[in-house]
């Protein structure tokens, strides 16, 4: 297995040492650079090329909101996956991050094996980290009028029923064995019928995939018709 390059972008110094002890002690991961504010950040995964940046969200000069844009809308970097660091497992911002283009989000108090682990689902791309955790999120954002996005559905248009199936199933927190399981396809069905859907609406990963479903009112929040 190949080793998988971290960027660290934190404002703090003692949370980014903390976190380069945890990850260099893992084989299976490598720190290759620590950015103090987005700025750095966005500059150090172009010279590093490293493979996931754990961003902060808020950070001096350049926030981890506008660092994500940046990074993921940058061509030359589209294979970098960005996971959300925050202080508080619901973050008012943590939606436009996914909206912005990151993988993921973890409270900065998750248990070590827990981030490793979900640095390496993040690295290969595979499924979105807490999909359950980060659906509701969106959905609870997406129930408050002033932020939700106008729906439009033409944008679903391009998928097939059974690619709208799926990205219904993965909106809602399953992964592909769960959607194998539920359709009664293989798993190596569900994630091509996952990937298809990916292509076809743009989305970097799952995650953007359940941003999709919530905009386009494809799923909806609980307690809404």
């Amino acid at each position: 297995m190949s080793v998988i390059r971290v960027l660290l972008a934190d404002d703090q110094a003692l949370i980014r040492a903390g976190f380069r002890v945890l990850l260099d002690s893992s084989p299976e991961l490598e720190v290759v650079g620590e950015a103090a504010n987005g700025r750095e950040a966005v500059a150090l995964a172009r010279s590093t090329r490293a493979d996931v940046v754990l961003m902060d969200i808020r950070m001096p000069d350049l926030d981890g909101l506008a660092a994500t844009r940046a990074i993921t809308a940058d061509e030359d970097l589209a294979g970098v996956k960005v996971l959300i660091l925050t202080t508080f497992e619901i973050d008012e911002y943590v939606f436009e991050a996914l909206r912005a283009g990151a993988s993921g989000f973890l409270g900065k108090g998750v248990e070590p094996a827990h981030l490793i682990q979900a640095i390496q689902v993040i690295a290969a791309g595979d499924s979105l980290l807490s999909p359950v955790a980060t659906s509701g999120l969106i959905a609870r954002f997406l129930a408050e009028p002033e932020r939700a996005a106008p729906p439009a559905p033409p944008a679903l248009d391009v998928l097939t029923a059974r690619e709208r199936e799926i990205v219904t199933l993965v909106a809602t927190g399953l992964s592909n064995d769960d959607i194998a399981e539920k359709l009664f396809v293989s798993p190596l069905t569900a994630k091509t019928h996952v990937n298809r859907a990916m292509m076809k609406l743009g989305a970097r990963d799952r995650a953007q995939l359940v941003v999709v479903a919530f905009q386009t009112g494809l799923v909806r929040p609980q307690g809404t018709v």
